[in-house]
């Protein structure tokens, strides 16, 4: 398969998202991420959150790679990762709005908002340019 500069850049997305998927993890049980006054269910909630984002994450870093050196079935783990991510960004922000997170203003608003939007956004964007890469080795449309 042919990796144009645009798929690559997805590629590469894909990679530094999953990457920056796990150094949140990292962070939050190192030095806290949580905000300063979290609603009662907040550490509940994000407990349950570490194994399936590891998984993600290793999920978005293998299509990353994969599309970088060609192998078409770097495609399937995109979307896959994609899908992940999307459904993350929307849990997270529904979450958000529920429990006052993003109303708490300053750092806490802007992290939590960039995060939800990054993966909605970014997921979108990978699910798009993957089906048209998948349509495109087909020659059909889609």
């Amino acid at each position: 398969m042919d990796v144009d500069g645009k798929i690559k850049l997805v590629a590469l997305l894909e990679i530094v998202s999953g990457i920056g998927t796990l150094m949140f993890w990292v962070l939050f049980f190192t030095v806290g991420l949580a905000p300063e006054v979290p609603p009662q269910c907040y550490l509940a909630y994000e407990l349950s959150f570490p194994v399936a984002d590891t998984m993600m994450s290793i999920v978005l870093i293998i299509a990353g790679i994969l599309i970088i050196k060609g192998h078409v079935s770097g495609i399937a783990y995109s979307l896959t990762g994609a899908g992940a991510f999307v459904f993350l960004g929307i849990l997270d922000a529904s979450f958000n709005f529920r429990n006052g997170i993003y109303a708490s203003g300053g750092p806490d608003l802007f992290l939590n908002a960039f995060i939800n939007m990054w993966c909605m956004i970014f997921g979108v964007i990978v699910v798009i340019a993957m089906s048209k890469r998948l349509i495109g080795l087909k020659g059909g449309k889609g």
